[in-house]
């Protein structure tokens, strides 16, 4: 499969001729939901890329599945919805839910087919290192022995066979259930039956068999399963059989008030376990009476089946990753401590009153994260911990850590955001336990979703009271924290400080802070912020001086913003942004967006910070910009829906290493980049001739001196930076 090749979806990209009708026309956006899907195909395309070891390239096929299953759960549960109540509203594009459900189902049946071929070659691959994987018809006579000898042991157990008649009805099969049908006949008296075997969701997919040697073999469950029927349904012969998977609607829909909000959100969970089927998975091979049996069971309409040609439940593949083949993995990596940490001898509050510092996960170690909150919850001079908490790991130190501070004596807030979508139960977890210990726990909005990243120490300090803040643009998570690139930014500016405080106090008090000095928060004057910052960029182009924005995130959607951009661009500002997900501006059009580049990094780790930088009339990289960095992406929901945080760098010392560091770099990187297309698709970029390669993350996983050193990447000028995006157009 070539990994440039746009996959049509029959948007039309406009034609110049027809610009002054495309400005202000729905036209102008790309789909969000075609846009998603792109991102995810290039998230595939990582499975064939030959720069990765082999097992890293299994890991990107599994986390394409994983993802597909989360956008059926939550987005394309919610365009069924709209058609569902009638509601014919159009996205900002201009298509209906029925047309857009029409160009996703398209689109996603190629991708499955796409995910389906690369498994076919990977499976071949992994067999020539010395990972095989075996159907049951092809396992050895010593194999098939210790394979019952398993499967009595440790899955018999754990089998329900579930005859279906009326009287055991069909059962309520959990979203992602993984399940075997099957046709019967009575051997006695040849009756038929209809029958299920739930795969058990708490053990390993796949069995690794007993080998001599380096080689690795392994059989799925259900071939294990599939191979001792008899033994589930003695006195039956088998006339057909086929798995079937199912996704189901998984949105949290919470409209009325509540007096108790942890008591709304675990009745909603309750209610999300038995949500619509929206998608069901059919192995082709299962004979059309018993899968038209399975269909009509779970009342899924014809568009809702489909069909899968090879392995079901991919995202399973990531057991394999687990495998001791160090060989086909990447070289581990081990984060640094922040030096200047360790030049103060760990004492974090010194390190910061040197100087405001920046830490760059996951190249710098999150430890430095969770040593902010330890040093203060054992400080005897610590008289308060704020926090939010949107999500955290399992055992969380952090949450450990407020316990002990809040045992200690020391006023303790937590805010936990119970609507961190899929990690609710944890959220309802963590607060209750945080309760027990002391901590005030508070829930935020019941509107919106708290999203900020931020935590707060007052120290007592020579008679007066020093507030240490930390932002970041990631969550409290050590564990994502190794995979995720963030930007943590500790400072104890007094500015920072009263702000970070009033946006507490906004969360816990419900009143909104009109004195905000620095950092901007939305849904209050975030938008305004960005927005008059790109129009101040527009009006210096326009008076001719140098018009410049750069910005990284997650995902571009909201219309306004874009239009800012679209503005921006037509006035001359040169527009740089990496974009890792969704976008919806259509780069590169001719008197739209011919000033707009973008570009979408997928590697090792996956691209999270988000920086928003703007020139201020002087270009970038320059020292007079504007740099913030911040925890929300340029999307309605966290505008204008979301407790978000913009928080400044003014600092000259973490203003440079962003800005001229970090930000560089990501434009800079041609080995895992790809350049956005007019059509929504993009192309893997590819180094020019005479250019040197450079790859982001191996940049600074291995240059230790960048950190906060003042080691700038300033020589890729504005104008080199443009020439090098120009090149890879189409």
């Amino acid at each position: 499969m070539d990994s440039a090749q746009a996959v049509d979806t029959k948007e039309k990209v406009p034609e110049t001729d027809d610009l002054p009708a495309i400005a202000s026309s729905p036209e102008r956006f790309i789909n969000r939901e075609l846009s998603w899907l792109h991102f995810n195909r290039r998230v595939l395309e990582e499975s064939v890329n030959p720069s990765h070891p082999m097992l890293e390239r299994v890991r990107f096929l599994s986390i394409s599945a994983n993802n597909l299953d989360e956008f059926f759960m939550v987005r394309v549960a919610g365009i069924k919805a709209q058609i569902r109540e009638g509601i014919a509203e159009r996205s900002p594009d201009g298509l209906t839910p029925s047309e857009q459900l029409a160009l996703i189902n398209r689109t996603v049946s190629e991708l499955a087919s796409d995910q389906q071929a690369i498994w076919r070659d990977l499976r071949g691959t992994l067999a020539d290192v010395g990972i095989v994987l075996v159907d049951g018809k092809d396992v050895t006579k010593a194999e098939r022995t210790w394979i019952e000898d398993y499967f009595l042991s440790n899955v018999f157990p754990l089998l329900t066979p579930l005859a279906i008649d009326p009287a055991h009805p069909f059962p309520f099969i959990p979203s992602l259930g993984f399940t075997i049908a099957l046709q019967l006949t009575r051997a006695a008296d040849g009756k038929q039956m209809n029958a299920l075997i739930r795969m058990p969701g708490k053990i390993d997919r796949f069995i690794r068999l007993p080998a001599d040697g380096k080689v690795v073999r392994l059989i799925s469950l259900e071939q294990v399963t599939a191979l001792f029927i008899n033994r589930l349904f003695p006195g039956y012969n088998l006339h057909g059989q086929g798995a079937f998977r199912i996704i189901r609607d998984s949105e949290l829909e919470i409209e009325e008030e509540a007096e108790d909000l942890v008591r709304l959100f675990e009745t909603a969970l309750k209610r999300r376990r038995r949500g619509s089927v929206i998608r069901l998975e059919i192995d082709a091979k299962m004979p059309e009476e018993l899968r038209s049996f399975v269909q009509h069971a779970l009342s899924a309409a014809d568009d809702e089946v489909f069909l899968v040609e090879g392995v079901q439940a991919m995202n399973e593949l990531s057991q394999l990753t687990r495998l001791d083949r160090p060989d086909l993995e990447f070289t581990p990596y081990v984060p640094r401590h922040p030096e200047r940490v360790r030049e103060h001898g760990g004492d974090i509050f010194a390190a910061i009153r040197q100087k405001d510092l920046v830490v760059h996960h996951p190249y710098e170690s999150f430890d430095v994260v969770v040593q902010f909150l330890q040093q203060a919850a054992r400080d005897p001079d610590v008289v308060a911990i704020k926090q939010t908490l949107y999500r955290t790991s399992n055992n969380s130190p952090i949450v450990r850590t407020l316990a002990e501070a809040a045992e200690a004596g020391k006023s303790v807030t937590a805010l936990i955001e119970l609507k961190a979508r899929f990690d609710e139960e944890a959220n309802i977890r963590w607060a209750r336990d945080l309760e027990r210990a002391g901590v005030q726990v508070v829930y935020g909005f019941l509107e919106l979703k708290t999203h900020a990243k931020l935590s707060m120490v007052v120290r007592r300090e020579g008679g007066n009271l020093t507030t240490y803040v930390h932002t970041g643009t990631g969550n409290y998570h050590p564990v994502t924290a190794r995979i995720y690139t963030d930007l943590s930014y500790f400072t104890s500016d007094p500015t920072i400080g009263r702000d970070a405080a009033r946006v507490f106090n906004f969360i816990t008090g419900y009143a909104a802070p009109s004195d905000l000095e620095k950092m901007a928060v939305s849904p209050l004057t975030l938008r305004k912020r960005i927005i008059e910052h790109i129009q101040g960029e527009t009006a210096h182009a326009r008076h001719g001086r140098h018009g410049a924005v750069w910005m990284k995130m997650n995902a571009l959607v909201d219309p306004d913003i874009i239009d800012a951009l679209y503005e921006a661009s037509q006035a001359g500002v040169q527009v740089e942004l990496v974009v890792r997900g969704i976008c919806c501006l259509r780069p590169g059009i001719p008197g739209l967006s011919e000033n707009i580049r973008v570009k979408s990094i997928i590697g090792r780790f996956l691209e999270h910070g988000r920086i928003y930088c703007f020139g201020m009339g002087q270009g970038l990289p320059s020292a007079k910009a504007a740099v913030y960095i911040s925890s929300a992406d340029m999307m309605p929901r966290n505008l204008d829906r979301r407790v978000e945080v913009l928080c400044p760098l003014q600092n000259p010392t973490v203003h440079q290493q962003v800005l001229e560091q970090i930000m560089v770099a990501n434009l800079k990187d041609n080995e895992q980049s790809w350049q956005l297309l007019p059509d929504g698709s993009s192309t893997r970029m590819k180094t020019a001739k005479g250019e040197e390669p450079f790859n982001v993350h191996n940049y600074f996983m291995t240059n230790p001196s960048l950190s906060g050193r003042g080691k700038s990447l300033k020589e890729s000028s504005p104008r080199r930076l443009t020439r090098r995006n120009e090149r890879h157009q189409p």
